[in-house]
């Protein structure tokens, strides 16, 4: 446990960046030796690989990609984790639920899900008394903040959600100094005690996830309420994947977290920059995902923090990457995208959209391109689409930088009913 003076929390936050790479590297084989062993989808689905061989991203890279929107299925077809549990029911301390509904096993570690490095770049230390508003039923939201808290040596008030003026009350009493919650849920705290003439809450520090945490809200709870707020980005699969520092700039990835952004609906990494998938692979043994979709759209940033912690910084939630759509009473997916793309390696970025004209759905697949442009490729472009989706497109072929890095493969322009 780091010492309250510490600027960062351990030692790891600040090696060299080669070194927290040989590092993570060095352990995986070890990580996909157990999960093979010990959870039965992995041996379906990576029975061939020789663990010992995946030592670098391009050998990581070459491994599917599990994403997020298979788990209902695979627990439907073997519950109650299909398949990815590499510890026995017996012996984990709890079982939660998110929608879907999904299940997550929680195993017996102190920190499960390594919030306290979260908990300690927002300003969090030992003996501070920490109100926590997540949820502590059914989802593990409020268990992964208590957790991290505990670990860092914070007494939690468990307050979950709802029942305002209680809480209201026991923060008037108890005077807590940080607040862990969704910012949306700090925010009616604040509003619904000051309408009431209840003085200033206590709160000087706040965690928030589960919402966008836009900057003109940050500024206002410092301005107004002298907290000062910080976002972390977790999920109940993953637990901590990144997390926010004093220099304000993008989210700091998790040091137990192998993190890569690939092209959605593919298996294939994207450049620094680029905006795609969050694809994680987290070193618990209990539940080792390896290569997990998060389904939640960001981009690496350039660069270490200024804060001095050298892990990668990711750009935050920028949207789900699950863009699949109907058309035509047809199913389209970025994966279908991707592979249209994939057939013609001169393109750029493209983008399928989709309108209704007078009732009837339309699809364009803009496609950037270098001039001048093969004679004949818009109409063997449309061909694909044909192909692949077995629906009719129009092709529009545009300049190379006029789609914008955002990660989306298919919008959906049609007007909601």
């Amino acid at each position: 446990m780091p010492e309250s003076g510490n600027v960062y929390y351990d030692r790891q936050e600040v090696r060299p960046h080669a070194e927290r790479v040989r590092s993570l590297f060095h352990a995986l084989p070890g990580l996909l030796r157990h999960a093979l062993e010990n959870a039965p989808l992995y041996r379906r689905r990576l029975g061939d690989i020789d663990p010992e061989a995946v030592t670098d991203h391009a050998a990581l890279a070459r491994l599917p990609v599990l994403r997020k929107s298979e788990l209902l299925a695979l627990q439907e077809e073997d519950p109650p984790f299909g398949g990815l549990a590499a510890t026995p029911l017996s012996r984990l301390a709890h079982v939660f639920q998110s929608p879907g509904p999904i299940y997550e096993p929680h195993g017996v570690r102190a920190d499960y899900w390594r919030m306290a490095r979260a908990l300690f770049a927002a300003g969090f230390r030992r003996g501070d008394l920490v109100h926590n508003a997540f949820s502590y039923h059914m989802t593990p939201a409020g268990e992964m903040l208590d957790a991290g808290a505990r670990a860092l040596g914070c007494p939690v008030f468990p307050a979950g959600t709802g029942q305002t003026e209680l809480q209201i009350e026991a923060i008037q009493r108890l005077k807590p100094q940080g607040y862990t919650g969704t910012p949306s849920f700090l925010k009616i705290l604040l509003e619904s005690a000051a309408a009431k003439g209840r003085g200033p809450l206590s709160f000087t520090k706040a965690l928030v996830s589960g919402e966008a945490f836009p900057p003109s809200l940050r500024d206002r709870l410092r301005s107004d309420h002298g907290i000062d707020g910080y976002q972390c980005y977790a999920t109940a699969e993953c637990g901590l994947i990144a997390y926010e520092t004093s220099a304000r700039e993008g989210l700091v990835v998790d040091e137990a977290v192998l993190l890569e952004i690939v092209r959605p609906g593919t298996d294939e990494p994207l450049p620094e920059g680029e905006v795609g998938e969050v694809v994680v692979t987290v070193f618990n043994p209990d539940y080792p995902l390896i290569r997990f979709g998060t389904g939640d759209l960001s981009a690496i940033l350039p660069g270490p923090s200024p804060c001095g912690r050298t892990n990668l910084r990711i750009r935050g939630w920028m949207g789900r990457a699950d863009q699949t759509t109907k058309v035509r009473g047809m199913f389209v997916h970025p994966k279908q995208v991707a592979e249209i793309a994939r057939r013609f390696p001169e393109l750029g970025r493209v983008r399928l959209v989709v309108r209704s004209e007078e009732g009837r759905d339309q699809m364009v697949l803009r496609a950037e391109c270098p001039a001048p442009q093969a004679e004949g490729l818009a109409e063997r472009i449309a061909e694909a689409i044909r192909a692949v989706t077995g629906l009719r497109g129009e092709v529009e072929l545009v300049p190379v930088g006029s789609l914008p890095n955002d990660g989306r493969v298919i919008a959906d322009e049609r007007p909601v009913p």
